[in-house]
């Protein structure tokens, strides 16, 4: 019997990936053809290229990669979209506004992507705190931003953030 607690690194010339018909990542990890992979980044996610969860179509652990540095170019590529599509999380470069109204909190933010809006229930469940001044926000909808260190903020945007929290 498999030990569910096992982790397994997988060798970097063992995992070769590539899109198949639709844009579904697959490939072969450690010799077997697989026509769809998902990948998941392991904790902390601080570690963005690092530690990546290689599972089937079952959900199963196949293993894990230990730096996408060490795979070979096209398989990198790929590895990063897809962790680029799994994690979408645009960067906030600003925070314009922060109110509460009619029971939700409403933040207004310029992101690396544009303008966007929040509306949160309540702060502890939508706002996360992390080490090194990351800060997650999400809303009531599901939509995530990032802050990737809140100290890093223009001077309007601490003072709103500082007297929200």
């Amino acid at each position: 019997m498999k030990d569910l607690y096992e982790i397994r690194i997988l060798p970097p010339a063992a995992v070769n990936l590539k899109r198949g018909a639709g844009g579904v990542l697959g490939g072969k990890v450690e010799n077997i053809h697989y026509e769809e992979l998902t990948v998941y980044r392991t904790f902390p996610f601080r570690f963005d290229e690092e530690y990546i969860s290689v599972r089937n179509a079952k959900g199963e652990e196949l293993g894990i990669i230990r730096e996408l540095a060490e795979l070979e170019q096209d398989s990198r590529e790929e590895l990063r979209r897809e962790l680029q599509y799994r994690y979408f999380l645009p960067r906030v470069n600003r925070i314009v506004s922060v109110k509460f109204k009619s029971d939700l909190w409403l933040w207004d933010l310029k992101t690396h992507l544009g303008p966007t809006r929040l509306a949160m229930r309540n702060l502890q469940d939508y706002v996360q705190l992390h080490s090194g001044g990351r800060v997650i926000l999400s809303d009531i909808s599901g939509k995530r931003c990032q802050i990737t260190d809140w100290r890093s903020l223009d001077g309007h945007s601490r003072k709103l953030l500082e007297d929200t929290l």
